[in-house]
């Protein structure tokens, strides 16, 4: 089921940037980004790692302290309501992405919004994790003006 990931291990220019979700089941989660986003697994388990377009998700288990974190828990949401962190997916044509992935199973919060610089919507991964999907319309103007002042 994995693939190669070259410059995830080795990255090609000085890093390169993955999401780490502590989740309560490597295998529920993997299978949703996999079927859902279409994210390319890489790796299937501890830790799994999707490829996600030009990025990756790491998916591992809730824990305790290791060695490099002695203090630390890792722990999936405990309140899918209270958001801490989310995901950011910025897409040419929101409505189309939201129509694929909701054929695939992604359950949405609401139909994509209009906010004038912006169109989005979120979704849920199955640990409650928010995944917001947009498209920029005119915020990279809006951007721009600012800057240029």
């Amino acid at each position: 089921m994995a693939t190669e990931a070259p410059d995830y291990f080795q990255p090609e220019g000085e890093l390169v940037l993955t999401h780490l979700l502590i989740v309560r089941d490597v295998d529920r989660s993997r299978e949703f980004y996999r079927r859902v986003l279409g994210a390319t697994v890489v790796r299937d388990r501890q830790p799994a790692i999707l490829q996600f377009h030009n990025s990756y998700i790491v998916i591992n288990t809730e824990g305790g302290p290791t060695d490099d974190k002695p203090a630390v828990q890792a722990h999936a949401p405990p309140d899918p309501n209270t958001l801490s962190s989310a995901m950011n997916v910025r897409v040419t044509d929101v409505r189309a992405v939201y129509e694929q992935w909701r054929s695939r199973g992604g359950e949405f919060l609401t139909e994509p919004k209009d906010h004038g610089v912006e169109i989005r919507c979120y979704l849920r991964d199955p640990d409650g994790y928010l995944i917001e999907l947009g498209q920029a319309t005119g915020i990279l103007a809006e951007m721009g003006r600012a800057a240029s002042a």
